[in-house]
Formats: structure tokens, C-alpha cells, sequence
């Protein structure tokens, strides 16, 4: 059984880049079940789509990477190149580490950070109703769950973290004196707007409102927080009253533009505003942050606070990445018994993506080199040099290391692998 996970995160991708591959929870289960139409395979499949993250993890008695970057990459509008570019993909073992990691708040932009392990819970579940989630991606998922919870009790992996929301908050304390003379807009009323109203709230602020597309869901968490209701078609005329403005919903498009922001400054008479998009895709449009009375941070600017804490936490990283280890190891034991030649068949499949990787780097060098003017020649010279030394590179190195009896089984090996067919006897 093949397992691979294809990926971009805060890491890898810039934010208009992660917008355009951002699926809301309602659309996890159409969309996986277009993509399992798409390959013949039918493979197990799960999509995690987070504000830093989309990612999907898959599992098929055959590896298809390939058409799975293919299928992606026309989802979000780009070329399969263009998102290679900024992706991860991980095969076997570093897949089932890289969703343990993910689990357990290691590959988080707050390290530690719990919120990531629920998304996961929801993404598992949307795969389970599309029908997409096997007894290979059960597995792999109820194993990082454990290894998650395993992190959470017996390391201080979270302790002293920042929360996005948090970082936002205390932002604003920087810009405004006193947070209880200001109003406070939040527009959405998702979990991530309920966790930065529950932070701003603590401070007494002068007003809250919430404006969110379905009054009623907006209604339920302003009764919670004592705020004000508005529509979204409200935004326009209002958004002068509010000193600061936090948003993140699952619009496909921007809902607070560029023309109202500065209509808003006018009648503020140009005091400051301090506007948080959360948002991915971005809520709020990016050339507001060109407006000289403007305070906009998106979730990438927000990378840096919450980093605050970070080194207290690093002595709890080696103890959470120990655990990690033995949850890998005993999935793909787990993985080798289903399938007893698993070993060599992942063997197999890590040397063909070994090789691509290396074909892929050479055209890339000879095609930049091509646009450039070089000699055609010369060039399939170098792309030829190139592939044989990557080739020979670990071959040769283990022929100078060790004894004379290990060189000696070395190189029967290298001459049997390299040499069948050459004339040698």
C-alpha cells in the first residue's frame, strides 16, 4: 500500500498563493469526491485546509503522485510547476511524520498550538462522509489523534503559546492607549471569530459588534459577548464607527475593498484604524495596507508575535519529535504487515521518486541554461554529467569508506548493480 501527502503551508506558499487552494469544511467532501473521480486509482484521500495549510494525504496499492499534483493544480488555477514550486511531497514514513507533526501543533505557526488538532478531527470526518477514508488513512489519523494527545500530556509543547487571536490583541494594545475606549468590529462569526471576540471581550472595550452573512449564527454568538448585530451590507456605511476591525469568513473574495476603507478614513477625519485579516483567502484587500491611517496585519504578519515563547518551548520539541518517532515506526510496522513485501515495494517507490527528483533539477538547469543562449550541445553534456554523478555519487562514496572487507562487498554489489551486461566477468 502506497501513502503520500502533497502539501503548501505558511512555510512554503505566500497567502494569495495558500488562498487559492483554501476549501471551507462544507466543501471537504464534493471536492474529494471529485478528485477520487479524477484518477483511476479511486485512492483513500483526506484534505486538511486550513488558514496555513492545504494538504491532502492519500493512499492506493499504487503511488500517483503525479496526477494528484495535476488535479491540484487545476483546483487552484495554476500550473502543476508553478505549485511543485511551493509544495511538499512526502511519501511513507515522512508522510505519516508530517501528519503526526502536524497533529501534535509541531508544524504549527504558534508552536504548539492546540486548534490545529480539531481542523484535522473535522478534515478526517468530511473524508469518512465522502466516502474517501480507508482503513489505511484511518489508521494513519487515529495514530497521529493519539500521538497528538501523547505530546499534549507529557510535554509543555504548549505552554507559554501565543494564539493568533492573542498576538491580534495585543497588537492593538501597542496602537491604542486604552483598549476600553475603543469599538471593536468582528465580521464572520466562525470559531476564529469567536476565540478573538472572547480575547478582545476580556479587555472591556467601548463596543462590539458582529456582522456576519447569516444573521442568526451572528445573533447566537453577539447575545454571548453582548455586541451588536450588523449585515454584512452594512459594512459600507458603518465601518467609520470602528477603531478596530477583525474579519476572517470564508468568502472567496475580498468584502471590505480599498474605496470603502478610505470613505471610512474620510469621515474619521483620518484617526487611525487597526484592521486583522485572518482570512485565507484574504477578507480584506491587500492595497489597504498602502493607507497611511491604516493598521493591517494578515496571519503571515502575525508570524513574528506569535514567535514570542517559542525558545521556552524548544526543550519540549525534542521529547514531542522522540514520541513522533516510535508513532511512525509502529505505523509503518503496522503498514509491512498488511503487505509483506511493503519494504521492498516503498524501496522501490523512494528510488523512482529519488530518480525524478533528479531528473527534475537537471531539466530545470538545462532548460534555464537553454533560455540563456548556451550551446544545445554543452548543455546535453551537462544535463548528462549531471544525471551520472548523481547517480554514481553514493555508489562511489561507500567504495572509499569502511574496511578492505567491507570495500571488498561494496564493490561486488556496485559491479552486479552498475556493471551487469558490461563485459566484466
Amino acid at each position: 500500500m502506497a501513502v503520500w501527502a502533497l502539501g503548501i503551508n505558511h512555510q512554503t506558499a505566500p497567502l494569495d498563493l495558500r488562498g487559492r487552494f483554501a476549501f471551507a469544511l462544507d466543501q471537504l467532501p464534493p471536492t474529494l469526491e471529485r478528485f477520487r473521480a479524477s484518477l483511476a486509482l479511486q485512492p483513500e484521500a483526506t484534505l486538511l485546509s486550513t488558514c496555513n495549510r492545504t494538504e491532502i494525504y492519500c493512499a492506493s496499492d499504487e503511488l500517483a503522485v503525479e496526477p494528484t499534483v495535476q488535479w491540484l493544480a487545476q483546483t487552484g488555477g495554476v500550473s502543476p510547476q508553478a505549485l511543485l514550486d511551493h509544495a511538499y511531497v512526502l511519501h511513507e514514513g515522512e508522510a505519516a511524520r508530517h501528519a503526526f507533526r502536524v497533529a501534535s501543533g509541531l508544524d504549527s505557526m504558534v508552536l504548539g498550538e492546540a486548534q490545529i488538532l480539531g481542523q484535522m478531527k473535522d478534515a478526517v470526518r468530511a473524508a469518512d462522509a465522502a466516502g474517501a477514508l480507508g482503513t489505511t488513512l484511518h489508521q494513519l489519523f487515529q495514530r497521529s489523534f493519539a500521538v497528538a494527545k501523547q505530546v499534549r500530556s507529557s510535554t509543555e509543547i504548549g505552554a507559554h503559546s501565543i494564539s493568533m487571536t492573542a498576538a491580534a490583541v495585543r497588537l492593538a494594545g501597542q496602537l491604542f492607549e486604552d483598549l476600553q475606549d475603543i469599538r471593536v468590529l468582528f465580521v464572520g462569526a466562525g470559531e476564529m471569530i469567536e476565540l478573538a471576540a472572547t480575547h478582545f471581550a476580556a479587555k472591556n472595550p467601548k463596543s462590539l459588534a458582529i456582522a456576519n452573512r447569516t444573521l442568526e449564527r451572528g445573533e447566537k454568538l453577539a447575545t454571548r459577548f453582548g455586541a451588536e448585530v450588523l449585515r454584512l451590507s452594512d459594512l459600507p456605511d458603518r465601518l467609520h464607527e470602528f477603531d478596530a476591525v477583525i474579519s476572517c469568513t470564508a468568502s472567496t473574495l475580498p468584502l471590505i475593498g480599498l474605496g470603502a476603507v478610505e470613505r471610512a478614513l474620510k469621515k474619521r477625519r483620518h484617526r487611525p484604524m487597526f484592521m486583522v485579516d485572518l482570512a485565507v483567502p484574504r477578507d480584506i484587500e491587500a492595497e489597504v495596507k498602502e493607507l497611511d491611517d491604516v493598521y493591517l496585519y494578515t496571519v503571515d504578519d502575525l508570524a513574528a508575535v506569535v514567535q514570542t515563547g517559542k525558545d521556552n518551548r524548544q526543550a519540549a520539541v525534542a521529547q514531542a519529535e522522540a514520541i513522533i518517532d516510535a508513532g511512525v515506526q509502529s505505523f509503518m510496522h503496522w503498514l509491512q504487515q498488511r503487505d509483506p513485501r511493503a519494504g521492498v515495494v516503498g524501496l522501490i517507490r523512494e528510488l523512482n521518486a529519488q530518480t525524478d527528483a533528479w531528473r527534475a533539477t537537471e531539466l530545470a538547469r538545462a532548460r534555464k541554461l537553454l533560455a540563456k543562449g548556451e550551446d544545445v550541445d554543452a548543455v546535453l553534456e551537462a544535463l548528462s554529467r549531471g544525471l551520472t554523478q548523481k547517480m554514481l555519487h553514493g555508489a562511489l562514496a561507500e567504495l572509499h569508506a569502511g574496511d578492505e572487507r567491507t570495500r571488498q562487498a561494496t564493490a561486488e554489489t556496485v559491479s552486479r548493480l552498475f556493471l551487469r551486461g558490461a563485459g566484466r566477468s
